[in-house]
């Protein structure tokens, strides 16, 4: 096979284990889950790997994960609650290398629902009806209003129109009005949806008066309204009065009176006239700054009068309280001190036979401030992410306000950032420790700022940065030394190292120095023992910062423990103290035994020839001057030889020998010179 064809197949394999790798899928049977339901997603990898999961970027419990095999894992969530919408990824690191992921997005709904929305209604020609659609649904729910499939429109001045409240208006209400309406239920973004069908009937009320009499009567009406042809209208005989489009005036009493040439006989009748309430509030949106108070009244008619009732539409709780920070008084909504999670919409809702219609008020204020943030330290920059969305104060977040200092005697620098993008502190300098806060910002204006976190910012390898090689790193006790090298100063000169170095733990705080541009190595001296460090170097020059180039080092345990008092100096005189105490041992023993030594020769300065065990040595003829001399002696071969015969005498006086040996001297050899 020659190399061209080898290549060929070599690379037909590698796409082969490639494809195989990519093939990933998450497999559930539906997107959109009820709340409370059970969600299951199954991960296949196309080949052997470590499967790991993640939603909206975050690591997931272990706890609703599990692997199935090696080449697929599940993650199994019980019951499904709105926080568990988002997207979610799965990720794999194949056995070959290769990485790849694969994502899907779930979403988490309540509803749609109509609650106690009623689906008939009956009219009077002429009069203006209101139709509620009360749909509840969380996340948000868009309501539509059709007649035969054509959507009823917002407009104003529309005479049949849908309110902003979701209710329907007919003014003026027709015989061509009558018929079925209906109201539709969607959840926001989703194509689900809910359809409630509602009948609108059109009525003309009829008076009847039922005489008989001979001669026959005649028949006429008293009415608490002037006759109007338009309005009323009899049959023949006046015997039946039917009004068109009954109004509110039309209440009251009407009388029927028959008459003929022998008596006359009346029949009182009354005449309810309910009309559907109307609400009216002071104010559809109020702004408000944190802190402050709001008063938003609350007005209704109709017959009989409707009852008003307050509604916190995000929560659904009916606001009926008249003392504490929200309540309500005399039809008043009231909040003192208003924070940012009362923002949001408020409705005015009037109850009565008649019918139900209310009108929402909309609370803005300012956004609450971020929690639970992630501060991250970029090259000479910051990047924040907040988890979780702060309060929005009733109306949409726009921007986020950055602020970042140095120290606490500077004024905070700050900068604006649209939510859209990514909260990022740009432009700072490298290596350097700032402290930083944002808060979240709505039409209303920037709410409370978040606490406030410290980080110390990267340095930047810009393309005329220098280029630092460092290498050969060398440990003595508890001090350590590298030697700098720098390969590329990126055109322009060095200004100097950069070097910060800490205790490899939790909340260790690093140290700072700075070298000279000339310096060829680091020396860190005085470090704790049994202790891992963390050591980064860079090179900076007017463009910006190398990049750092890290260590990891041990300074090893510490050979002496200097806290318990022993020292070097101890330990050395400790060892003299044990050599000179076996010295003068074998010393003695050697004294003792063989009559040699140097405790023998101070024995014999002091105490002369009388020295208790000595042997003593015959006198000899010469004088010596009081010098010390060695004295070498020599033994037959195969005997045991002896050496170090010394001479000590005083000056003047008469030399004397002493000898270790053990065997008796001969006549010559004691009178030899």
């Amino acid at each position: 096979m020659n190399q061209s064809a080898l290549l060929k197949l070599t690379l037909l394999l590698s796409l082969l284990v490639y494809s195989t790798d990519a093939k990933m899928d998450i497999i559930m049977s539906k997107q959109d889950v009820v709340i409370g339901e059970e969600i299951l997603m199954l991960c296949k990898a196309g080949g052997e790997g470590e499967i790991t999961w993640k939603k909206d970027g975050e690591d997931i419990d272990d706890e609703i994960v599990s692997v199935v095999d090696e080449t697929s894992s599940k993650l199994h969530i019980k019951k499904a609650k709105l926080q568990d919408a988002g997207k979610y990824t799965c990720l794999c690191e194949f056995e070959s290398g290769y990485h790849d992921d694969t994502q899907i997005v779930l979403f988490v709904y309540e509803g749609p629902s109509f609650g106690s929305t009623k689906t008939y209604h009956e009219f009077l020609e002429g009069t203006d009806g209101v139709v509620p659609c009360l749909a509840m649904g969380q996340p948000e729910v868009d309501v539509h209003w059709f007649r035969e499939k054509q959507e009823i429109p917002l407009n104003e001045g529309r005479r049949i129109r849908r309110l902003h409240d979701n209710t329907l208006r007919i003014e003026n209400i027709k015989r061509d009005d009558a018929g079925t309406y209906v109201c539709q239920a969607q959840i926001r973004g989703r194509s689900i949806y809910q359809q409630l069908s509602v009948s609108v009937v059109k009525t003309m009320f009829t008076l009847l008066c039922l005489v008989d009499g001979l001669p026959k009567p005649n028949i006429t009406w008293t009415m608490p309204v002037v006759f109007d042809p338009s309005h009323h209208r009899f049959n023949s005989d006046r015997s039946q009065l039917t009004i068109r489009s009954v109004a509110r005036p039309d209440f009251g009493e009407y009388v029927c009176t028959a008459t003929n040439k022998i008596a006359e006989n009346s029949a009182v009748m009354m005449l309810h006239v309910f009309e559907a309430p109307e609400v009216f509030v002071s104010a559809e949106q109020q702004r408000v700054f944190v802190g402050e108070r709001v008063s938003v009244s609350c007005n209704a008619s109709g017959h009989p009068q409707p009852e008003l009732q307050w509604l916190n539409k995000h929560t659904g709780n009916k606001l009926d309280s008249a003392s504490g920070r929200v309540r309500v008084v005399d039809s008043v909504l009231v909040i003192d001190e208003v924070v940012p999670s009362d923002g949001g919409l408020y409705s005015c809702r009037a109850v009565s036979a008649s019918g139900i219609v209310s009108r929402d008020v909309a609370i803005h204020t300012q956004p609450g401030p971020p929690q639970s943030l992630t501060v991250s330290p970029g090259p000479a920059s910051v990047l924040i992410s907040v988890k979780a969305p702060p309060v929005s104060g009733g109306t949409p977040i726009t921007g986020f306000v950055l602020q970042w200092r140095q120290s606490a005697s500077e004024e905070w620098k700050q900068v604006t950032v649209p939510a859209s993008d990514p909260l990022t502190i740009p432009s700072l300098k490298p290596y350097t420790l700032y402290t930083v806060r944002l808060a979240a910002r709505n039409a209303v204006g920037p709410g409370n700022f978040s606490d406030i976190t410290s980080v110390r910012t990267q340095g930047i390898n810009e393309p005329d940065s220098p280029v630092l090689l460092v290498d050969g790193m060398k440990i003595e006790g508890n001090s350590f030394s590298i030697p700098l090298k720098q390969v590329d100063d990126g055109g322009v000169p060095l200004l100097y190292f950069n070097v910060r170095y800490r205790q490899d733990k939790e909340q260790a705080e690093w140290k700072e120095m700075q070298l000279a541009s000339n310096a060829d190595s680091v020396f860190l001296q005085d470090l704790a023992f049994d202790t891992d460090y963390q050591l980064e170097i860079t090179a900076v020059n007017a463009n910006g910062s190398s990049i750092p180039a890290a260590f990891n080092f041990t300074i090893a345990e510490q050979p002496f423990n200097t806290s318990s008092g022993i020292t070097k100096g101890s330990v050395v005189g400790i060892v003299m103290v044990i050599f000179l105490v076996v010295f003068l041992v074998v010393d003695a023993t050697c004294c003792y035994r063989n009559r040699c030594g140097l405790l023998m020769s101070i024995a014999v300065k002091l105490f002369g020839q009388k020295v208790p065990g000595m042997k003593m040595l015959e006198e000899g003829d010469g004088t010596t001057n009081g010098e010390v001399t060695l004295k070498g002696m020599s033994t037959p071969r195969g005997s045991m030889q002896q050496t170090g015969v010394q001479t000590v005498t005083k000056a003047g006086e008469q030399l004397k020998e002493v000898t270790c040996d053990k065997a008796p001297l001969t006549k010559n050899e004691k009178t030899q010179p």
